[in-house]
């Protein structure tokens, strides 16, 4: 029989929030050990989002993102100053395209008031152009805290964080399957040089595979696993200067928040992500899905040249609530109590804005371990 290596504490997954959850615990005294099955950290989802640092509008109020999002966001914004990690406060505007979306705004605007986000308000047409003189729109809404952020380096310092702490982050160390024991967690980890191993905490934040290590585990209970869903978005890139210096967003669509303009710390526009429910994860962009791209664009950029934009990229949404239900769905974070074992910890449907939340979704975790 293999030697069992035994550990205080395994965090599974290492893409933005898993790093950040290891950093937390490492911080607060426990021996962290993350695995990442990847051969890089942050490589999969927190890799193929938008890189913004949302203000935390759209969620209902007292649901898990509406807290963590605001919560994670001032966190984040005072950990980029202090850490030097590049970012930018740019703000964003919601534009209204016609008449009927106006009421929307307002709508969004008293949502975004009992979410703790006090600093927005609704601008008129003649506004708006003045902002932006090359967006088009009924009204807007503007978030003045809407950011950019440079994840990669964001996920480099929670590693540096975590190394300084005593923990360790290791990579090819695919979990391939585990039994929960009465007080810890037993783990068969593959890669070059398989280990089983025995923790007293396991904290599952592995993103879209959560599901998959979840139900590789013996003696979990299948019923404390939400239902999950996957939404595919894919990404646009322009050719040419960006309209606007500031994030562009429509009035939000089922399953997301409409085709909008973001930006990179260099200025570049890319324009996603749309929606396609799928069943099977694959990162191919179709360049036929432009059309609708421009239609869409061009309902608050009408000047937006035809054959300016290009495939670039795509990312999966994880999301605990199908199409049928409107593509919402909170985030579903369990502690021992949620999972029935002591030594076990889970999350799922951890998809935007888990970026902007990952510091606070950390400190959620930490307490519900405790």
């Amino acid at each position: 029989m293999s030697e069992v290596l035994e550990l205080d504490c395994v965090v599974v997954g290492g893409g933005v929030v898993g790093l950040a959850v290891a950093r937390e615990l490492a911080i607060a005294g426990r021996e962290v050990v993350l695995l990442e099955a990847e051969p890089m950290t942050g490589s999969i989802t927190s890799s193929r989002n938008s890189e913004v640092i949302h203000a935390g509008l759209y969620y209902p109020a007292g649901s898990l993102k509406a807290e963590l999002c605001v919560a994670g966001k001032h966190r984040l914004y005072d950990y980029c100053e202090e850490r030097h990690i590049p970012h930018r406060r740019c703000g964003k505007l919601v534009v209204a395209s016609n008449e009927a979306e106006v009421a929307y705004l307002e709508k969004l605007l008293k949502q975004a008031e009992a979410n703790g986000v006090d600093d927005c308000r609704v601008i008129d047409q003649t506004e708006l152009a003045r902002l932006e003189p090359q967006i088009r729109g009924f009204a807007a809404l503007v978030s003045p805290s809407t950011g950019i952020i440079d994840s990669h380096r964001l996920m480099e310092a929670y590693i540096a964080d975590i190394e300084a702490h005593g923990g360790a982050v290791v990579l090819n160390s695919p979990v391939l399957g585990g039994e929960l024991l009465p007080d810890a967690v037993r783990l068969s980890v593959g890669g070059r040089d398989p280990v089983e191993i025995e923790a007293g905490l396991v904290v599952n934040a592995a993103g879209l595979d959560a599901w998959a290590i979840s139900g590789s585990i013996t003696g979990l209970d299948r019923k404390t696993m939400p239902e999950r869903h996957y939404a595919k978005g894919c990404y646009f890139s322009l050719t040419g200067r960006a309209p606007a210096g500031r994030l562009i967003y429509p009035v939000p669509e089922p399953g997301g928040l409409g085709v909008h303009l973001t930006l990179d710390l260099a200025g570049q526009a890319r324009f996603g992500p749309d929606v396609e429910w799928v069943e099977t994860i694959d990162y191919d962009v179709d360049p036929h899905r432009a059309d609708k791209f421009y239609a869409a664009i061009r309902r608050y950029w009408p000047d937006l040249a035809a054959g300016a934009l290009q495939p670039a990229y795509s990312g999966m949404r994880p999301k605990v609530v199908g199409p049928d239900g409107g593509g919402g769905g909170d985030f579903v974070i369990q502690g021992p109590e949620a999972t029935g074992h002591p030594a076990y910890a889970a999350l799922y449907g951890i998809e935007s804005p888990g970026l902007t939340a990952s510091m606070a979704i950390a400190g959620r975790v930490s307490r519900l371990v405790k």
